[in-house]
């Protein structure tokens, strides 16, 4: 069982179900934008992302930077089509994508990047949540973005 993590300055709400004590940060479920399908959900009007487990939020909200004019990220329903924990762009000057996986066929990936300017389509994590994004998904996983 996965658990949620708390965002910074929550307090921490605890239920038991089916035995377990179960943490989670208050509201987080509520405002994750996509439904159980999804295994990660981004939403990049509020520039935030989470990793889902059959509609429950199993980490973030996290911060994220998308892709800016010219290079929008995609917005609709995808699935993870592959992972390289130590990928560099062929596109873009051989920039490293650390972490990275890819969920459209076009090359948009999560992957850890400087959050405080715009992308050319991808996702950008910090380096904790792109790791756990990374380890999280699996080729086949489904990925909700919405604006």
């Amino acid at each position: 069982m996965r658990f949620a993590r708390p965002l910074a300055g929550a307090a921490l709400t605890t239920a038991t179900v089916a035995g377990l004590l179960i943490g989670t940060a208050p509201g987080a479920a509520a405002s994750a934008p996509c439904d159980a399908t999804a295994r990660a959900c981004v939403d990049l009007s509020e520039g935030t992302a989470w990793l889902m487990d059959r509609g429950e939020v199993t980490y973030g909200p996290v911060r994220v930077t998308a892709g800016g004019q010219g290079h929008r990220t995609p917005v609709g329903r995808f699935s993870v089509t592959y992972k390289d924990d130590d990928h560099r762009s062929r596109a873009y000057d051989d920039a490293p994508m650390p972490h990275a996986v890819f969920f459209t066929r076009g090359g948009v990936a999560f992957h850890e990047g400087d959050r405080d300017s715009r992308s050319h389509g991808c996702v950008r994590l910090s380096a904790d949540a792109a790791a756990a994004f990374y380890r999280a998904l699996q080729p086949g996983d489904a990925v909700q973005v919405h604006r």
